[in-house]
């Protein structure tokens, strides 16, 4: 996997641009935002104007900075999520297919149950139990219910690569496993990783941003899925506030679209048989 493959595949360059432009807003929001996203100093239902470009919540505040913060979260629980889930499937995964003997049957065993386990009512059942948390306690929940599938994935590549020649001409030489796992098993993985990551931070996103949205969070933080919940308990539609409802999914969408495409084209260029014509 090349820069050039990168850039001359479609998908990776549209997912890209969009994933680029949610991070310049989330860096920016200090910057971009008029009002502060917390503040109930406006008219309640406001239509969208000059001054409140998405109008303003039944609670009177301003739905455009709410917007613009909310990628914060998003994007944050996207890259946190991602980043210990790919930890985890790097533990779980490939070092324990390297390693193979009791340690590979253990990580074996506890992933084949966490693959059992229906993903979706357990992260509802964790989350509800722990009702009312931080996003971080969201953040832990997503982590739990979303390593199994991908850690199965590259035990069985880590399998495959652990009896290559140069890999074994690593083991006569000495070198310790850890050297061995992170110089010569990851790179050969390193594009199904990379998938990984983002199959990974899609699912942690979506999957915020629908707790959040059935109130199973933290409902003062300000995120694209507690906008989705307050505008659900506010009737916005009864009210004619359909922007409300409309622009954080429509962000969630896009964001969640940008993910899917870079694992798509990630997937597409490290696996030649998938390349199209």
């Amino acid at each position: 996997m090349s820069w050039r493959d990168f850039v001359h595949n479609r998908r990776a360059v549209v997912g890209a641009m969009i994933l680029v432009f949610f991070v310049l807003v989330a860096i920016l929001a200090p910057f971009i935002v008029p009002y502060s996203p917390t503040s109930i100093q406006f008219t309640p239902n406001l239509p969208p104007s000059m001054h409140h470009f998405f109008g303003t919540t039944v609670n009177g505040q301003d739905i455009f900075s709410q917007l613009i913060w909310g990628a914060r979260a998003s994007l944050f629980v996207a890259l946190i999520c991602g980043s210990l889930i790919s930890l985890i499937q790097l533990m779980m995964g490939v070092f324990a297919g390297y390693a193979g003997g009791p340690f590979d049957t253990l990580a074996s065993a506890v992933t084949n149950v966490f693959l059992v386990l229906p993903s979706l009512p357990l992260l509802i059942i964790l989350a509800a139990y722990l009702q009312g948390g931080s996003l971080f306690v969201l953040i832990g929940v997503i982590v739990i219910t979303g390593w199994a599938w991908g850690a199965k994935v590259l035990r069985a590549q880590a399998i495959a690569l652990r009896d290559r020649p140069f890999v074994q001409a690593s083991r006569i030489s000495g070198e310790s496993r850890w050297h061995i796992v992170l110089a010569h098993i990851v790179p050969n993985m390193l594009g199904i990783m990379v998938s990984n990551f983002f199959g990974a931070a899609l699912f942690a996103v979506l999957a915020e941003a629908g707790l959040e949205f059935i109130g199973l969070g933290n409902i003062n933080d300000v995120t694209w899925g507690t906008m989705l919940y307050w505008a659900t308990e506010g009737d916005a539609m009864l009210l004619g506030e359909w922007v409300w409802l409309l622009v954080p999914g429509l962000c969630l969408a896009l964001l969640g679209t940008a993910l899917g495409l870079l694992n798509f084209a990630v997937d597409e260029i490290a696996n030649p048989r998938l390349r199209r014509g």
